[in-house]
């Protein structure tokens, strides 16, 4: 994007909106990038203490009963919470090695991602990272969700460049160990638009665990 309409993550952003076509996930915008103001970051300063003001109203009791309001009402599909307990990270190879014709004419045409053809080809990821976790309800039996997070990806592409064939062992360091034992790991997570009672986790939520007497 141009430079006027970058932000990084954690900061406010006001941008208009308009109702995605073709799409009824009540949930489901297209932006206007040339709306796009850039705000204040929430942080550094005591940073997750306020991210965690932020996105505590949003948190729901867990993923089993975001799945049943769903499919009781088709809707919500977005959600936020903290699983009971993460199993483990599982690492697989991609089903898919490369774009198809149709994800790669997309990307190659910028759409709505960019205001104009990217110059070189976003890379596509040859693994899937997906969570075991489950949630507290007693009737839980547990959950295996594929996780698309940004952040996880730019990491995979970023240490398997600096630590060759060792980059697991950094990524699970970070994605797995950290995640399950430093912090506080919540997820976000959305249906699929072409199979609607599908969810994935989209994006990570970790603050440190809080200790005795913290105010986090």
């Amino acid at each position: 994007m141009a430079e006027a309409y970058r932000f990084k993550k954690w900061h406010w952003i006001s941008v208009d909106t308009l109702k995605a076509a073709n799409d009824t996930r009540p949930e489901s915008f297209k932006i206007n990038q040339d709306s796009i103001v850039v705000g204040a970051q929430v942080g550094p300063k005591d940073g997750w203490q306020q991210r965690r003001k932020i996105m505590e109203p949003l948190r729901r009791a867990s993923m089993c009963r975001i799945k049943k309001e769903r499919d009781e009402r088709s809707a919500p599909t977005l959600g936020f919470f903290k699983p009971f307990e993460i199993k483990r990270l599982v690492i697989d190879p991609a089903d898919q090695v490369d774009w198809t014709a149709e994800e790669r004419a997309i990307l190659l045409q910028g759409g709505d991602l960019f205001q104009k053809a990217p110059e070189q080809l976003l890379e596509k990821i040859p693994f899937e990272f997906r969570y075991d976790f489950r949630c507290g309800d007693v009737d839980c039996n547990g959950h295996s969700m594929m996780c698309t997070d940004w952040e996880m990806m730019q990491a995979y592409r970023a240490w398997r460049k600096e630590y060759g064939d060792r980059w697991e062992d950094k990524f699970r360091q970070r994605f797995e160990t950290e995640m399950i034992n430093k912090n506080e790991t919540h997820f976000f997570v959305g249906t699929l638009h072409q199979y609607p009672k599908n969810w994935i986790i989209v994006g990570l939520f970790y603050p440190p665990k809080p200790h005795a007497g913290s105010l986090l």
